[in-house]
């Protein structure tokens, strides 16, 4: 009988520290993933236009562009927005992990790190990429909810439109609000909203959950008002 291999996910890391790109490629290699590493952002830029990583590593201070900008632009790009990003920095200011956050990075690390707790991350990350929204949310028969005339969320297309308008959203993004959506009234504690999109493989902090809402909100525009803060306790539609 044939055996089917297990798929190896193939890792980008992008630091212009030499030893760190060799510490976590070897790592990365021993744990059964494929990795490809680069000390600029132009080598990286050129190569993930011929080959689409599963996740990126990316430190944000690079010599040439800052790693910010480039978490900047592969969240533009269609083809690229949705590939799970992890930040590395040396910055021990709480704004700097925020933006990133805000950018649409899906994690980070402070430096010096342990590259154990980065290689459970980095499985904790994919593994949760490769859960279908259905295993996360309760989703019922109704393959459509709609809010006042103003938001639906199609769960089948994966979209949402406000005003008949679709919006681009994250996963997470989408996520949040159609757990807010489906249950409109409730109070959802930040804690019960990560528990509901990490579970046991949490690390991220609870402001991460403050930092999507805010996205979200601006992205919905005036519909982003449904989405109501109960001081002290959460949010809410």
């Amino acid at each position: 009988m044939e055996i089917k291999k297990k798929k190896q996910n193939m890792v980008f890391v992008v630091d212009d520290e030499r030893d760190i790109l060799e510490l976590i490629e070897v790592n990365l290699i021993k744990n059964n993933y494929i990795a490809e590493t680069f000390l600029s952002a132009d080598v990286f830029f050129d190569r993930i236009k011929i080959k689409k990583p599963d996740l990126i590593i990316l430190d944000l201070m690079l010599p040439d562009i800052d790693g910010l900008e480039i978490c900047k632009l592969l969240k533009k790009d269609k083809d690229l927005e949705t590939i799970p990003i992890i930040m590395l920095t040396a910055k021990t200011d709480e704004s700097d992990v925020i933006l990133g956050l805000e950018l649409g990075a899906d994690d980070y690390m402070l430096k010096p790190f342990s590259v154990k707790e980065l290689i459970s991350r980095i499985k904790a990350i994919l593994r949760r990429s490769n859960i279908r929204t259905e295993t996360i949310l309760d989703i019922s028969k109704n393959d459509t909810i709609e809010i006042d005339n103003l938001i639906k969320i199609d769960l089948n297309l994966h979209s949402v439109f406000v005003s008949d308008k679709e919006i681009e959203l994250t996963k997470t993004e989408f996520d949040i609000l159609t757990i807010l959506c489906q249950k409109r009234g409730w109070v959802f504690s930040r804690e019960v909203l990560l528990d509901k999109l990490w579970g046991s493989d949490k690390f991220v902090i609870d402001r991460t959950i403050d930092v999507h809402i805010k996205h979200l909100r601006d992205k919905l525009g005036t519909a982003g008002t449904l989405i109501k803060n109960v001081r002290g306790v959460g949010y809410k539609i």
